[in-house]
């Protein structure tokens, strides 16, 4: 149905091969249940405590998590010699590297936004802070992937990339960080959030608007680099 260079056949595929392998999907999904889960080990069965302290550990684990799946993003296309065929495509880069961004979600940000209410359940977190903790996630997760592909991209032919991405991507990650855990600690405190959701939401949209085109730009220059 789709053509293998398209933005629909490279989002099946890039979800084909994640759910075949499993380890795309599971990894980061039990990395982040297991470091929620750490906490209460660490400081006490206190729910007040937990809950204090539950929005930013929340949103830290998402953020780590998300960071572990990252290399991979377009690593393996490049061991395989697609990604040139990608590049040399006539669709527009920037268009399938979206679809990329778009698989990186829906097999990373996509589950942990779905299990973050039973990990906040588990940490004491006040009723009035799900709202906001998963409408954040989801927009911030996808702020992840797509500022997280411009880092991934500059790596692609680096063998031990990791580290450097981590130190590319992890500074444009804070905004997202605070704003994210600010809207589910506002809530909590029965304070609007809506207008810090408001910010995140401006960050999705600029990050939409200029990580793909960075991505895109930025693969050319990894690969030839």
């Amino acid at each position: 149905m789709f053509g293998e260079s398209s933005f629909g056949g490279i989002l099946r595929r890039d979800l084909l091969l994640a759910f075949r392998r499993g380890s795309d999907v599971l990894n980061p999904l039990f990395f982040f249940m297991m470091t929620t889960s750490l906490v209460p080990l660490a400081t006490g069965p206190s729910a007040s405590q937990l809950a204090l302290i539950a929005p930013g550990i929340i949103w830290i684990t998402a953020l780590l998590a998300t960071l572990l799946t990252l290399d991979g993003m377009f690593k393996d296309d490049f061991a395989d010699g697609s990604l040139f065929q990608i590049i040399l495509s006539p669709q527009p880069l920037w268009l399938l590297v979206l679809a990329k961004v778009l698989a990186h979600w829906l097999v990373a940000g996509l589950p942990i936004t779905l299990v973050a209410p039973l990990l906040a359940l588990m940490l004491a977190l006040p009723d009035a802070g799900y709202v906001p903790m998963v409408i954040g996630l989801a927009i911030g997760t996808a702020c992840f992937s797509m500022v997280g592909a411009v880092g991934a991209a500059l790596t692609v032919a680096l063998q031990r990339g990791g580290v450097l991405l981590s130190l590319i991507v992890m500074p444009l990650y804070f905004p997202v960080l605070i704003f994210g855990a600010s809207a589910v600690h506002r809530a909590v405190e029965g304070q609007d959030y809506y207008p810090v959701l408001a910010l995140l939401g401006a960050f999705f949209t600029f990050a939409l608007l200029t990580a793909p085109f960075a991505a895109a730009a930025a693969l050319k220059v990894g690969i030839n680099g």
